[in-house]
């Protein structure tokens, strides 16, 4: 087993990433497609019933059929990319430590806990994207329940100067809550980018994998930023790219593309999404370890464990010292998605052995009665 465990700098991380994927692309491709397959079968299927429904004069009815389909896919999106970021860390886990990984192993591995995967992706989600989500809603509610019975939309010759103002005001201060939202956004995803591999790898709760991750990104917050910033920078090259030619289609055909050139757009993503998934799941996995390498001495502590001079235990969850970071307070709802252990009493021990006296009273002979006739 690989046992060359080390701290390692930014530079080396990527390289190893990059070395990661290039050995091992096939399991890691092979992960992601899984999610990309059935994204692909989905959105093949909804082409395929909008064509049908155009054939049988419903044109009507296909824009309440791309909303629905919408609906469909979102959690089933959801579902499939947690399964597929959970597996691509259980096997650069298995990988980094020089153990054998496979696709259908890696996927075996989270059966178990994936509704634990699932609610830590939820909870940091929704921390994430929650602002941004009142920040839209509460500017389009202003725009249509207040402006736009002021005649904002109104087909005038001379619009009402006092509604473009206020229309400018308010969009002035929306584009201001969207700049502070993605910035507390990249720091929120900073501060828990390491809770999957923690929860995947230590098979803890999703409130100890949060705090887990709080404690082991610091410190190293800046070269995660920076991994993530090169992965989207490939992702937006490789996209761009590979749909350069369907976006100038697109143009040409006044937005509506024909059914076939719609299909192949569809295969092309597929096997962009299956290039480029599994890139910063990996990344993550490997500042997971790095940082506990440099927190916790797990180099040596894996070293110890190949050579046999430990066994390792089994990594049980454990309650929060006072003073570690604290996670958010509604998180305690995870109590609900994780049962106490149950444990069993312990044996009833012996009954205590009598004392060595009374052993001893019990073994020596009677005394002899005093014949006091002697005496006399």
């Amino acid at each position: 087993m690989e046992t060359s465990i080390r701290p390692l700098t930014l530079g080396e991380i990527l390289d190893r990433t990059a070395q990661l994927y290039r050995t091992h692309f096939v399991l890691f491709a092979g992960i992601s497609a899984v999610y990309a397959g059935v994204m692909l079968v989905l959105s093949l299927g909804q082409i395929g019933l909008g064509e049908l429904m155009r054939v049988l004069h419903m044109d009507q009815q296909v824009p309440w059929v791309t909303l629905a389909f919408i609906v469909l896919i979102f959690p089933l999106s959801f579902i499939c990319a947690g399964a597929a970021v959970a597996a691509n860390n259980r096997a650069v886990a298995w990988v980094n430590l020089g153990e054998r990984a496979t696709i259908r192993g890696a996927y075996a591995s989270i059966l178990p806990r994936f509704k634990t995967y699932l609610w830590l992706m939820t909870i940091v989600g929704f921390i994430i994207w929650f602002p941004v989500i009142l920040i839209y809603g509460g500017y389009f509610s202003v725009i249509f329940f207040y402006l736009r019975p002021m005649g904002l939309f109104a087909k005038a010759a001379s619009p009402n100067p006092q509604v473009a103002l206020m229309f400018l005001g308010i969009s002035s201060i929306f584009g201001l809550l969207a700049i502070g939202w993605l910035v507390y956004a990249i720091l929120m995803g900073l501060r828990y980018a390491l809770a999957v591999p923690a929860c995947v790898v230590e098979k803890l709760t999703a409130r100890n994998a949060i705090r887990r991750s709080i404690d082991l990104s610091k410190g190293s917050r800046g070269r995660i930023f920076v991994l993530g910033l090169l992965v989207i920078t490939i992702q937006f090259t490789l996209v761009l790219a590979s749909q350069a030619l369907f976006i100038v289609a697109a143009f040409k055909h006044h937005g509506v593309l024909p059914a076939w050139v719609r299909v192949l757009q569809q295969v092309v993503g597929f096997f962009t999404n299956t290039f480029i998934g599994p890139m910063y799941a990996t990344g993550l996995t490997l500042f997971y370890y790095d940082q506990r390498v440099r927190k916790e001495g797990f180099d040596i502590e894996w070293m110890m464990q190949a050579a046999g001079l430990t066994v390792p235990a089994p990594p049980e969850p454990q309650a929060a010292p006072q003073d570690a970071p604290q996670a958010e307070p509604w998180l305690a709802l995870d109590s609900h998605f994780e049962p106490a252990a149950h444990f069993e009493p312990p044996p009833a021990s012996p009954p205590a052995a009598e004392p060595a006296a009374a052993a001893a009273s019990h073994d020596a002979p009677p005394a002899e009665p005093h014949d006091s006739g002697e005496s006399a």
